[in-house]
């Protein structure tokens, strides 16, 4: 019988109580069991900028340090630590790179990018989105793509930095309470933030 048959038959959580009590082998065996999570993450923020396979080791680093603080003890499940530990990596990398870079929030994050939809044509844009209810049609909104510059500079000079980051991860599809894990802010906070650069976005197109 190989290790992951072996393994197959107990729960994260024991088996990272077996990994503390010196089986070195279940670390290969839960990342393997989560590296399509891993690839998943890497695929949702790809649109944030950065290299997929970049992404995905920055993931399976993510993925590692998960099971290696893991304390059932103190956390939720397995699963659930191990989803934030990769998208925080990948959302620090993506971050991180974007400051070497010099690139403004905008720059990466088009106005007119897809936030539902499976295809091209497809779903609302993010402008639309986020100015819903602003008393524009979104054909006016979509065709008006002279001002998209001006909008940008805007909305990167309006928004705080807590914002930003809001922004950046709602347009990867996370609802408020993951995004709120994430940033590690309270999804009270996290919500208002959202709703606040709505707001903002609502002034700039009147």
């Amino acid at each position: 019988m190989t290790n992951r048959e072996a393994y197959q038959g107990f729960t994260d959580e024991e088996l990272i109580d077996r990994l503390r009590a010196g089986e070195s082998e279940i670390t290969d065996y839960l990342c393997d069991k989560y590296k399509d999570l891993v690839r998943r993450g890497a695929k949702s923020m790809f649109i944030l900028g950065g290299d997929t396979e970049d992404l995905i080791q920055e993931g399976m680093i993510g993925l590692f340090k998960a099971v290696r603080d893991y304390d059932s003890g103190r956390d939720a499940s397995f699963f659930t630590f191990a989803e934030l530990c990769i998208n925080r990596q990948i959302y620090t990398a993506v971050q991180a790179s974007r400051r070497k870079k010099h690139v403004p929030l905008n720059e990466a994050i088009s106005l007119y990018s897809q936030v539902d939809g499976a295809g091209e044509g497809e779903g609302r844009f993010l402008l639309e989105e986020l100015a819903d209810g602003s008393g524009q049609d979104p054909e006016s909104l979509v065709l008006d793509k002279e001002r998209l510059g001006e909008l940008e500079k805007l909305i990167e000079e309006s928004l705080s930095p807590f914002e930003k980051q809001v922004l950046d991860l709602y347009l990867t599809h996370m609802p408020t309470s993951q995004i709120a894990r994430i940033l590690g802010k309270n999804e009270k906070s996290t919500d208002n933030a959202l709703q606040r650069l709505k707001g903002k976005l609502k002034k700039i197109l009147k």
